[in-house]
């Protein structure tokens, strides 16, 4: 995860005593998008968000903080949010829900669930872990239905491979060797719970489990992945280009439009 840099009233960890805090889940589309975070051009879900709460607040400020910073055409069906709306505003959780999904109509954005929190919760710093899948299209026929949602990858894939050497790169390492060369995160130590390649028919599944994760931390991982999977690298290479800890040392960076954040994991559940 990278630092926040937005300004201190917006990132601040406490609600201030005249706003009321709600988490959010979010699903989306990220194909058109930026990713979450605002930017000078273009549209990101956070400013779609934010905009859509302040219609509700009557155009009042209403700033965000979400639980990953998604990247351009990475897609979510359980990103979480926590917006913190003025005090006075009468609310609860099927008018959140209901009315920021109204206000972010037409675009592929849409609120699944919305609850009260204590004014500390943190929809970044209460995660106890953030769940990634990464989708690959493994045939030869280019995708239809699909496209902008998958990675196509015309070559056989050997997934049994891929999945016995990613447990190689399960607990705690420098992952120096994944992590992008402009990643903002102080440490390049993650620990990682959950690697898992799995195939269903021409689709293979990647699913990635961490407390967080570095910058295009998934994506480089499962681009190094299919190295092996079309037998060019083995396990004994990941493993060496992990202790490398240098990114030139490990595979492409797999396309951003097969990665879903799938869920935000926090103890206790503020959604039940």
């Amino acid at each position: 995860m990278t630092d926040d840099s937005t300004p201190a009233f917006f990132s601040q960890s406490h609600a201030p005593e005249d706003r009321q805090r709600w988490a959010v889940k979010i699903e989306y589309d990220g194909t058109g998008l930026v990713g979450w975070q605002r930017q000078k051009t273009g549209l990101s879900v956070q400013q779609l968000l934010e905009e859509a709460a302040s219609r509700m607040a009557g155009g009042r400020t209403v700033p965000s903080i979400t639980a990953g910073r998604t990247d351009a055409r990475v897609h979510a069906t359980g990103q979480v949010a926590h917006l913190d709306f003025p005090i006075s505003l009468p609310l609860n959780p099927r008018a959140v829900r209901d009315g920021l999904s109204y206000h972010l109509k037409p675009h592929p954005v849409v609120v699944l669930q919305a609850a009260s929190v204590d004014p500390t919760w943190s929809a970044r710093f209460s995660a106890t872990r953030r769940r990634y899948r990464y989708r690959l299209l493994n045939r030869p026929s280019r995708p239809g239905i699909e496209a902008g949602r998958v990675w196509h990858v015309r070559h056989p894939l050997d997934v049994p491979a891929m999945h016995a050497a990613a447990q190689s790169l399960l607990g705690t390492h420098d992952f120096s060797t994944f992590r992008a060369v402009a990643c903002q995160a102080r440490s390049p130590v993650r620990t990682l719970d959950r690697l898992d390649v799995t195939r269903g028919g021409e689709m293979i599944l990647f699913d990635v489990e961490a407390r967080s994760f570095l910058h295009h931390q998934v994506r480089n991982l499962v681009g190094t992945l299919q190295l092996v999977g079309c037998g060019r690298w083995d396990a004994e290479r990941l493993r060496t280009a992990l202790e490398a800890r240098d990114r030139c040392a490990g595979g492409p960076t797999a396309p951003s439009e097969g990665l879903y954040l799938v869920g935000v994991d926090y103890d206790p559940d503020p959604f039940g």
